[in-house]
């Protein structure tokens, strides 16, 4: 059977933070890797994929806990991926910072490679599958991953209370990266930088907001300058040291398509059989008199329930026009079968 009984296998912590320029995300996510390695009593080095020189200012800090960092400092999406690879062998937890230069990478290496200016519909799939990748390799790695992202603002069509107008609305802050990567952690949290004062050089807070817990034990709570403690009831409740298991990726559903039966070859199929249909009904009636027409018309209401072409080449479904076909390639028989009349006969 497919269902079993329900137990914990998330073992590691996959968490995104996001947030603006100086919002404490890398200080943060800081914090709770150095925090995690103690409470996991890790003997590893603690590896950090860094786009933006941030890791460098935080050796001291990781020096202070005796603790060993190992990093890689490139933007290369294809890096990424043989960064997740390592650190999985390497260390027990990563830190990525920022997943929004490496999305951004792997879009532009994709129009560099394609010589375009500018990216049509028909490009996001092939960029999202190769995206696909990382977000496989962070859910199902045996590793605690921490992804630090760039904010960016979210906009939705509102309708006006008063005349029901539509417009283009902020309704949130979203991480900038791909639309489906923000889905995948289980711990997600907004940063933001509070000025205490007006003046000019006041201190700063630096406010998290849990966007996201999937426990739901800290879903909602804002903590001023966080530490690893604040978010430790949500990491707590995740299988820690047991096996993990996120994904069955053994299991597909090739099985259930047949090869070639990609969208361009079912609407080559249907121009196919739609050219027969056209074809068959010719032969059956072949005349342009006025008799053969009207034949015509009759038998498209009969076999496809209209007489109007455009309406079975453009609504018809396949499977109906299939039907159809069979039909008047069953009509076609019995006219060729059809004995002639011998000369004299009557």
């Amino acid at each position: 059977m497919i269902l079993q009984p329900a137990k914990k296998e998330m073992a590691y912590l996959k968490m995104g933070i996001y947030g603006e320029a100086g919002s404490g995300k890398t200080f943060t996510a800081s914090l709770i890797a150095i925090g995690l390695h103690e409470y996991i009593k890790s003997k590893k080095p603690i590896a950090f994929a860094d786009t933006e020189t941030g890791s460098d200012f935080l050796i001291p800090k990781f020096e202070a806990k005796n603790i060993k960092l190992i990093r890689a400092k490139t933007r290369a999406f294809q890096d990424l991926l043989v960064i997740v690879d390592e650190a999985e062998k390497e260390s027990s937890i990563l830190i990525i910072d920022s997943i929004t230069h490496f999305w951004n990478e792997v879009v532009d290496a994709y129009m560099k490679k394609n010589e375009l200016k500018r990216l049509r519909l028909k490009d996001w799939q092939p960029i999202k599958k190769t995206w696909r990748d990382f977000t496989t390799k962070f859910i199902a790695s045996n590793l605690h991953i921490i992804v630090c992202g760039r904010s960016a603002d979210k906009w939705e069509e509102v309708e006006d209370a008063e005349d029901g107008s539509m417009e283009l609305k902020k309704t949130g802050t979203k991480m900038r990266v791909e639309i489906e990567t923000s889905y995948e952690p289980s711990l997600l949290v907004e940063m933001e930088a509070i000025q205490r004062t007006a003046r000019t050089g006041g201190n700063y807070i630096h406010r998290a907001y849990v966007k996201k817990d999937r426990f739901d034990v800290i879903n909602g709570k804002m903590f001023d300058d966080p530490t690893f403690e604040n978010f430790l009831p949500a990491i707590n409740l995740l299988n820690l040291g047991g096996e993990h298991k996120a994904i069955d990726q053994n299991r597909d559903s090739t099985s259930m398509f047949e090869k070639g039966n990609t969208g361009e070859q079912r609407a080559i199929t249907r121009e196919i059989v739609l050219e027969k249909i056209q074809n068959a009904i010719k032969l059956l009636y072949p005349g342009q008199a006025e008799n053969d027409k009207t034949a015509r018309l009759k038998l498209m209401s009969e076999i496809f329930g209209t007489n109007s072409w455009t309406e079975i080449e453009k609504r018809i479904a396949m499977e109906k026009l299939e039907v159809g076909y069979k039909k008047l390639l069953n009509r076609l028989e019995h006219k060729e079968e059809k004995p002639k009349s011998k000369k004299g006969e009557k």
